[in-house]
């Protein structure tokens, strides 16, 4: 096989997350890029609009996933929560330890849950019925939320796109492996290491033994520029990051927490970041990269942000 060249990757990767070519449902988006990360409402507003969809609906559900982390996921995928929950449930055992959540404390907050949760509910009023029917959480402390994720990860409930919770009801549970999820995480983020999957998926590296090489559609650079905002999934999905955002550039978009700073990508590559502006946006290009003319990508996300459209460069 002859190895791809940094820019046919980056394209590659570019038409994988549908950024050359947009989705036209929400359906189309998640079964090419299999979830959005979700813990910032507007951010996954965003995302999927600069994948070219603006309505958030269908049969989908906001739960934690990869990486213990909010993402949006078809329905259909659900089978993905059985193979992740071991290693969420480990990555955070200490911390609900801490705050007095044994698993069979879990297991009994979970059947309180099934008995409570009737109706949406935010998680304040969860709090409050599980405290009038003999389940004590203190509102203030980290409980609660550790307990909702348990939950959720155990495929009891899930967090709707107001921050209600709901009961799973009459899903079509269908069974899932790692495999499974390497397939489509291949599919959804093109030419990629094991690491990067494991980065991306919260597994441990050392079960992620054997798994097949995957071919990658082929895809040509077009020029294609993108303004992406914080949380996007296109750099999120890799370990390393150096293809597509260089080294000397990476604290002006890392900083930390996982937040990204909103980003101009051209072809795969990251060449400024961008920022909203009394009247529209304020690009700052990095110095060694030529940032293209943004008007027409500056002017789709304006029209969706309901901004003005007006470049300024620092």
């Amino acid at each position: 096989m002859i190895p791809l060249t940094p820019p046919d990757t980056l394209a590659r990767r570019m038409h994988a997350q549908r950024l050359y070519h947009p989705a036209s449902t929400l359906a189309d988006l998640l079964d090419s890029v299999f979830a959005l990360q979700a813990q910032d409402v507007p951010a996954l507003r965003l995302a999927a609009h600069a994948r070219g969809v603006d309505t958030l609906d269908g049969p989908f559900v906001r739960t934690w996933a990869m990486r213990g982390t909010l993402h949006l996921i078809a329905v259909e995928d659900l089978w993905v929560l059985p193979v992740l929950k071991p290693s969420i449930l480990a990555s955070t055992k200490k911390r609900r330890t801490e705050l007095g959540l044994t698993d069979d404390v879990c297991g009994r907050g979970i059947r309180a849950l099934c008995e409570v949760v009737t109706e949406p509910l935010t998680r304040a009023e969860i709090v409050t019925r599980l405290n009038e029917v003999g389940f004590p959480l203190d509102p203030a402390s980290q409980a609660p939320a550790h307990l909702l994720m348990y939950a959720a990860v155990s495929s009891f409930l899930h967090r709707d796109l107001d921050d209600r919770y709901h009961l799973f009801d009459d899903v079509p549970w269908q069974d899932g492996t790692v495999e499974d999820l390497w397939r489509r995480y291949r599919r959804a983020y093109g030419p990629a290491t094991v690491a990067d999957f494991a980065a991306w998926s919260g597994l441990p590296k050392r079960e992620l033994r054997d798994l097949p090489e995957i071919p990658g559609e082929r895809a040509d650079p077009d020029g294609t520029a993108r303004m992406l905002g914080h949380f996007d999934p296109y750099l999120l999905g890799y370990k390393d990051r150096s293809l597509a955002l260089a080294p000397e550039h990476a604290s002006r978009v890392q900083t930390g927490g996982g937040f990204l700073t909103p980003h101009v990508v051209v072809d795969g590559r990251v060449v400024a970041t961008w920022h909203k502006a009394p009247s529209g946006f304020e690009i700052r290009p990095f110095p060694d990269h030529t940032v293209p003319d943004l008007r027409e990508e500056a002017e789709r996300v304006a029209a969706f942000l309901g901004t003005g459209a007006d470049l300024t460069w620092q």
